[in-house]
């Protein structure tokens, strides 16, 4: 079971990773992402999820991380969406710039989830 944490793990770093390097190659070419950055939105977040409650599942077989950061850094996302959501929820309606559009705000919640997650990696890998 710590093996599949460990792959989903990896898994979750690559979703983060291509949301926030999407979101930027759209806001530098002054684009719209398209409806499919909404489809993988919602995949990062089912994944996170998914990956958040494998992590309760070894918790509650006796399995514990090196440092209590690695429950930081792996329920950090969850909150992160939670937070993006709120933000995108509140922008102002039709304009206020290019950076006060919705997928500006996820795609900084995926730069910030990539982070989280390349360190819950490192920590359950023991490499920090």
């Amino acid at each position: 079971m710590p093996r599949v944490h460990e792959a989903v793990g990896f898994f979750v770093v690559a979703v983060f990773t291509v949301g926030w390097i999407w979101g930027l190659v759209a806001l530098i070419a002054h684009r719209d992402p398209g409806p499919r950055f909404w489809s993988w939105l919602v995949v990062a977040q089912v994944i996170a999820g998914v990956q958040a409650v494998l992590g309760i599942i070894l918790l509650l077989l006796g399995y514990r991380p090196d440092t209590w950061l690695h429950y930081v850094y792996g329920f950090g996302p969850l909150v992160i969406f939670a937070i993006a959501h709120s933000m995108a929820r509140d922008l102002p309606e039709g304009g206020g710039g290019r950076f006060s559009q919705p997928y500006v705000v996820f795609t900084a919640a995926a730069f910030i989830c990539f982070g989280l997650g390349g360190r819950a990696l490192m920590t359950g890998l023991g490499l920090g």
